[in-house]
C-alpha cells in the first residue's frame, strides 16, 4: 500500500510513515499542504509545535485562574453582604441575640452565570482542540517532533504552573487528613 503522495503544486513527494521515524525533509505533518521542503521548514516546524505545547500548558493555567477569579469574585460578594446584614442586624439587636447557628460557617452554593459558563467553554474548547492538532501532529510519529512535545510540555508547565497549595502544620484539617490540600493529579493524555 502506497502512502505517499504528489503535491500538486510541486514535483515533491509527501512522505506518510506509520511507524517510528527520524525523517526531515520529505515529511508531512496533518496535511500534504504541511510538506517539509528542507532542513530550515523542519526546523521551524519543531519550534513551532514546541510552543504550541507552550501555549496549551498557558491555555489550562488560563482556566485555572479564570476559575479561580470567578469564585473570589463571588466570595467578595458574598462577603459584602453578610457584611451589610451584620451591620443591619447589630444597629437592631445585640450580638448575643444572634441565633446560634449563624455563629458557625455557612455553605453558599455557587453557579457560574451564563456569561461566565461561556468564558469557560471557549477557553476549554480552545485548548481541548490544541490539544487534539497536537495529538495528530505526534501521529506522525516523528522522533523530533515527539521530543519537541515533551519538551514543550516540561517547559511549558515550569512557566506556566508554579505549584502552590496550603498545607496544614500540627493540626488536622478540614477533611481530617494531614495530607495538602488544593493538589492536582497530573493530566495523562491530551485534556
Amino acid at each position: 500500500m502506497d502512502h505517499s503522495s504528489m503535491d500538486s503544486d510541486s514535483n515533491a513527494t509527501c512522505t506518510h510513515a506509520m511507524t517510528w521515524n527520524w525523517n526531515t525533509v520529505g515529511t508531512c505533518f496533518l496535511a500534504d499542504s504541511w510538506l517539509i521542503e528542507n532542513e530550515g521548514m523542519f526546523a521551524a516546524s519543531c519550534i513551532g509545535v514546541f510552543l504550541l505545547v507552550i501555549c496549551l500548558e498557558f491555555l489550562r493555567r488560563l482556566s485555572k485562574e479564570y476559575d479561580s477569579f470567578i469564585l473570589r469574585q463571588f466570595q467578595q460578594h458574598v462577603a459584602s453582604q453578610q457584611a451589610r446584614a451584620s451591620k443591619s442586624e447589630s444597629s437592631c439587636c445585640a450580638a448575643d441575640d444572634l441565633p446560634p447557628a449563624a455563629a458557625g460557617p455557612q455553605i453558599v452554593m455557587f453557579r457560574a452565570s451564563p456569561v461566565q459558563q461561556l468564558v469557560r467553554a471557549i477557553i476549554h474548547a480552545v485548548a481541548f482542540g490544541v490539544a487534539y492538532i497536537l495529538m495528530l501532529i505526534a501521529m506522525a510519529f516523528n522522533g523530533y517532533i515527539i521530543i519537541c512535545i515533551v519538551l514543550g510540555a516540561g517547559v511549558g508547565k515550569f512557566l506556566s504552573d508554579w505549584m502552590t497549595a496550603k498545607v496544614v502544620v500540627g493540626g488536622e484539617n478540614q477533611s481530617g487528613s494531614k495530607a495538602a490540600s488544593n493538589l492536582e493529579e497530573p493530566s495523562v493524555c491530551c485534556g
